[in-house]
């Protein structure tokens, strides 16, 4: 009999792990094992050969239990995670409302906090990896790449380069440019810290910000993020202030490309899903941004007809993985499917595809992550499927989007290491960082001039009864 799993086990720099079931690219498998060495996977294959091509390595089994690559958290803002419960009941664009005015009032040790707390509550929900849009917050962003590496999550770390728009000055444009410039450069070889460019929406930038920004990203083989498309009324003053809806300006400005990732795009036309196409632009896929704050749902099953790149994101919203599978594959459904009789809308296996190897394509890491193969980085779950829930499975991918849940993932794995040991981090003090943010979370949101248009639930369920009351009388 194997000794007992426990973290310990886990934590060695070399590892033969033979789990139950394996999730490869095109499904799970069973009688399969991973090698694990120097953080990367340097082997996969049937658990009898592995066994024999390393001799000098104790198996580790791993009963009853799923290995699968770590999600992709295509959407993020690390340092708004903490205030996700202001966002409930506010209609769209909330941005303006809450999260700028938030941001603007942080500084680097609040900042530090709600970006390490941000990235234990992804790791402790499947994600290994998150795509971050960039913080409005004064400041070194040097904050938020710290808390990101110390908590163990790998992060494509967005730069806001904002000019204002085609009033800025050129000065103003060059400052911008020198300081993205300086940042790619500053974290071009950080193993956990991948740089990216950012322009929060395209009327917050300049035509030649635009068009500067996207390219300097192309040319440093990064990604350039912005919102598009999310919010009818953006869409409306885009067209009122430039002429054109916010996408068809990044296409007139020769802007798109494979190094662009749009958040959102929600409010697509036609004409618009050929130009993503056609540029090979990918796409952020938000549904639960959808469900509490947005106006539309992105088409992302016709988005994978037409093989548009896409990965699904969180956008602060909560990082759960498992829930965020399922309300993707539920938006498409409710928003799209019920109406033509689409029962499948996906598959099951489309939501895991783009959680994973396809959210990393996404977020310009498809080189470095998102499956179980050789030479790829060993950033992978170890996932306990042997529950009352899924003991039974006779369709293991579509159960995890389903059926899946956070409390199912034993271990966390990123670069190899383990960095979460059921739910906690093993070689830090998680709990301690809560009670510390959250002493200073409350202070932070009532200095801040946030304008909520909804009440509370207890007060709302307070208006509504006096409500009925009168109503009644």
């Amino acid at each position: 009999m194997s000794p007992e799993l426990d973290a310990a086990r886990l934590a060695a720099d070399e590892l033969l792990l033979v789990p139950d079931h394996l999730m490869l690219r095109d499904g799970p498998v069973t009688g399969h094992a991973v090698h694990v060495a120097g953080g990367r996977f340097r082997d996969v294959g049937p658990a009898e050969v592995l066994s024999a091509r390393h001799p000098h390595l104790v198996p580790v089994q791993l009963p009853g239990k799923l290995l699968m690559p770590g999600m992709i958290d295509a959407h993020h803002h690390l340092t708004q995670s903490f205030g996700k419960s202001l966002a409930y009941g506010e209609p769209s664009e909330i941005f303006r409302r809450v999260w700028v005015p938030l941001e603007s009032s942080l500084d680097d040790e609040f900042v530090y906090l709600a970006s390490k707390l941000a990235a234990l509550e992804s790791l402790r929900g499947g994600f290994t990896t998150v795509c971050d849009a960039g913080t409005r917050a004064p400041g070194d962003i040097g904050a938020v790449a710290a808390a990101v590496q110390e908590a163990g999550l790998r992060c494509v770390l967005g730069l806001i380069c904002n000019d204002g728009g085609n009033d800025s000055s050129a000065a103003e444009r060059e400052a911008i440019r020198t300081r993205a410039t300086q940042f790619l450069r500053d974290w071009s070889n950080a193993p956990l810290v991948h740089p990216s460019l950012a322009i929060s929406v395209p009327e917050a930038a300049s035509d030649e910000m635009l068009a500067g920004v996207s390219a300097l990203c192309a040319e440093a083989r990064t990604i350039f993020q912005t919102h598009v498309n999310e919010h009818l009324a953006s869409v409306e003053r885009s067209v009122v202030q430039r002429g054109k809806r916010p996408l068809e300006l990044l296409a007139h400005l020769g802007a798109l490309g494979p190094q662009v990732l749009i958040a959102h795009g929600t409010l697509v036309t036609p004409a618009e899903l050929m130009l993503l196409r056609d540029t090979d632009t990918a796409v952020s896929y938000n549904p639960v941004a959808s469900q509490w704050k947005g106006n539309a749902v992105a088409p992302a099953n016709l988005m994978a007809a037409l093989g548009i790149r896409f990965g699904l994101g969180t956008d602060a919203t909560r990082s759960d993985a498992f829930r965020l599978m399922d309300a993707a594959e539920a938006a498409q459904k409710l928003a799209f499917g019920m109406a033509i009789g689409d029962a499948s809308s996906g598959g099951g296996w489309t939501w895991l595809d783009h959680a994973t190897h396809e959210g990393a394509r996404a977020v310009g890491l498809g080189h470095l992550t998102g499956e179980i193969a050789v030479g790829k980085a060993a950033d992978f779950l170890v996932v306990d499927v042997d529950t009352p829930e899924m003991c039974t499975s006779v369709d293991l991918t579509w159960d995890l989007v389903r059926l899946g849940n956070r409390d199912q993932i034993t271990a966390v794995f990123v670069e190899g290491r383990l960095r979460l040991w059921e739910g906690w981090p093993p070689d830090w003090d998680a709990r301690a960082l809560q009670q510390r943010l959250a002493r200073a979370a409350h202070a932070a949101i009532e200095r801040a001039p946030i304008v909520r248009l909804h009440p509370t639930a207890a007060e709302h369920r307070r208006l509504s009864s006096m409500a009925r009351a009168r109503n009644a009388q």
